[in-house]
């Protein structure tokens, strides 16, 4: 069976490690489309697993966390990322050092 879309997101966001970030567009180039950014931002909003889907470690292009963060908010997401190490320059991650380096196939 195929998975579905939102399916192939998960699995992407699963492999985003401990400490890091990936930006929406990167979760769906890898995904299959880099079309599907907004997908993304879909498909974390519902997501069935925040468990075991790290969610909060998806963030924009700029390192902005989302102001709808389905699971606590703006503030929650900040404070699981700095838990995990993530530094933040004016609000914003820095995306040179905690950016994902993982290449699209």
């Amino acid at each position: 069976m195929e998975q579905s879309t939102f399916e192939k997101i998960y699995e992407v966001v699963k492999q985003i490690p401990y400490g890091q970030v990936a930006t929406y567009g990167q979760v769906a180039a890898i995904a299959g489309n880099k079309r599907w950014a907004r997908v993304v931002g879909y498909a974390l909003h519902v997501n069935p697993d925040p468990e075991n889907i790290p969610c909060y470690r998806v963030v924009n292009k700029e390192g902005r966390v989302s102001d709808a963060f389905a699971f606590g908010g703006r503030n929650r997401q900040v404070e699981l990322l700095m838990a995990e190490g993530v530094k933040f320059v004016d609000g914003y991650v820095d995306m040179e050092h905690y950016q994902w380096e993982r290449p699209v196939y």
